[in-house]
């Protein structure tokens, strides 16, 4: 500004304005804990309060069959039993997590971001841009009974000479392919569409309205001039909808001239994709402002299990909150302002790169390619992580077998000779005993580091079948391979250190 000056006019009253709404519905957004996290936290707390209270209780054991317990072996059976193999390797697996979806071009905010999104219950996507190319032209006029093409070419046109979304330009480029040829008017005053209004246009000189925009919002609009609503209109913009279109509709002062057709195309592969989400048991939400028509039948053409119609932000925060008051956790996917509380509110947010500041602030992962399908990866990489959490679990879990066999027979064979039975791998003295189950345990830790970094291939299954898979190849394999292991440790300290 170098000279005259700018008079500003504020409308909205303190506090109601659209940023206070959005700032106060993401200040009233929380996250709740997945159950997987809440299922191994509460698993490693009991699994530690219960051997240390067994090993507190060997004493008194001990006492009552008169054998004196050593307080170093019983802290080394303590080392040995409680789940430091998965404490020491969780934060590998977070961070190992982290940097699979940096690889996608997705940055996560922190580990357990990626964890959650293997979690995930409910997807809920945006249409335009992510299911479909969110380019839409205008494709076709229909005039309603009694008015002539040239009135509803020559007012679309009209009403979106100052549009400067591509579907205005769209809108603009049919009428004129058609053959109107009519100038730049005298524009008074420009109406913006907006998500509560629903319609734009143009008030010209001479005090013409024209108005082009959603069915119920230009039915108050011209009632409103005293005008009434057409018989056929209805009819027309379902027609419209039934095909996958959106119509607008488009006004003259208060007489409605037609329905204007804007036509997208669905994104090649979507429904593979979501396919491929419902067997990983994933159930996919489109959002949409379109009426409920258009809705259906996009959502039947793309594939999703259900949808949002003409949703405002208020309705996604509430769709967001009743999924997850049944104990689902949900992603959702977003770039605007008025995205800000649903991303903050799911568990899953991913904010795009192109998006504003609110929106990348409020989610908890942001793309970098700004690429709404992304999410369709980063549930993937999630789910891979926590099958790897799971199965490392799993063998931590069952490694402790072999430790009883090498320390419990340490501990009580000198005064109990039956206990020796339990010295199943033969070792050669009880502090060789300990020493190897010991050392074994930690050195199991960084042997297993690559494999918590790399993680368990990932295939979409039955939780059965993940299940099975997982006690096969780390649950056998963990109780085996410590016996090889301990046995193997013990005669290198036997036949180095005469231990």
């Amino acid at each position: 500004m170098l000279s005259d000056r700018i008079i500003v006019q504020v409308t909205a009253e303190p506090g109601n304005s659209f940023l206070d709404r959005m700032i106060a519905l993401v200040e009233g957004s929380n996250r709740q804990k997945t159950p997987n996290e809440i299922a191994l936290g509460t698993l490693l707390t009991v699994m530690t309060i219960s051997f240390t209270i067994v090993v507190v209780t060997l004493f008194f054991i001990g006492g009552f069959v008169g054998v004196q317990i050593d307080v170093v072996l019983s802290i080394a059976l303590l080392v040995c039993l409680i789940p430091t193999t998965i404490g020491g390797l969780l934060p590998a697996i977070g961070i190992a997590g982290m940097n699979r979806a940096l690889k996608a071009n997705v940055l996560a905010k922190s580990g357990k971001a990626v964890e959650v999104a293997g979690d995930v219950d409910v997807l809920l996507l945006d249409k335009t841009g992510t299911i479909t190319h969110g380019d839409r032209q205008a494709t076709a006029l229909h005039p309603l009974a009694g008015v002539e093409s040239g009135q509803l070419r020559q007012a679309a046109l009209l009403a979106s000479l100052a549009d400067p979304t591509p579907e205005g330009k769209s809108i603009v480029k049919l009428a004129r392919d058609k053959g109107e040829t009519i100038g730049e008017p005298e524009i008074e005053r420009l109406v913006p569409f907006s998500a509560q209004t629903r319609m734009s246009g143009v008030d010209l000189a001479g005090q013409r309205i024209i108005r082009k925009g959603a069915l119920d919002a230009i039915a108050r609009h011209v009632q409103a001039l005293g005008g009434r609503v057409p018989g056929g209109l209805e009819e027309r913009v379902a027609e419209v909808a039934r095909n996958g279109a959106t119509p607008l509709v488009v006004s003259d002062g208060n007489r409605v001239l037609g329905v204007v057709e804007l036509s997208d195309v669905i994104k090649h592969g979507i429904k593979d994709r979501f396919a491929r989400l419902r067997e990983m048991g994933v159930k996919t939400v489109m959002i949409t402002g379109d009426n409920k028509l258009t809705a259906a039948s996009i959502a039947a053409q793309a594939g999703v299990d259900d949808y949002l119609a003409e949703a405002s932000p208020e309705d996604k925060l509430a769709r967001i909150r009743a999924e997850q008051a049944g104990g689902r956790l949900v992603a959702m996917v977003g770039d605007g302002t008025n995205d800000a509380p649903a991303l903050a509110q799911a568990d899953v947010g991913l904010a795009m790169n192109s998006g504003t500041q609110a929106a990348k602030e409020a989610g908890n992962m942001v793309d970098l390619d700004s690429d709404p399908t992304k999410l369709l990866a980063v549930v993937e990489i999630g789910k891979q992580q926590l099958i790897t959490r799971g199965a490392l679990t799993t063998f931590s879990l069952a490694n402790d077998v072999s430790k009883y066999f090498a320390i419990l027979p340490a501990l009580f064979a000198a005064a109990i000779p039956q206990m020796a039975v339990l010295n199943v791998m033969n070792l050669s003295t009880p502090s060789s005993a300990v020493l190897s189950a010991l050392v074994f345990n930690a050195v199991i830790i960084p042997l297993l580091i690559p494999l918590a970094l790399r993680g368990v291939r990932f295939k979409p299954a039955s939780a059965t079948g993940l299940l099975r898979n997982n006690m096969l190849i780390y649950g056998v394999g963990g109780v085996l391979l410590p016996f090889v292991g301990i046995k193997l440790i013990d005669l290198v300290l036997s036949a180095l250190f005469f231990v």
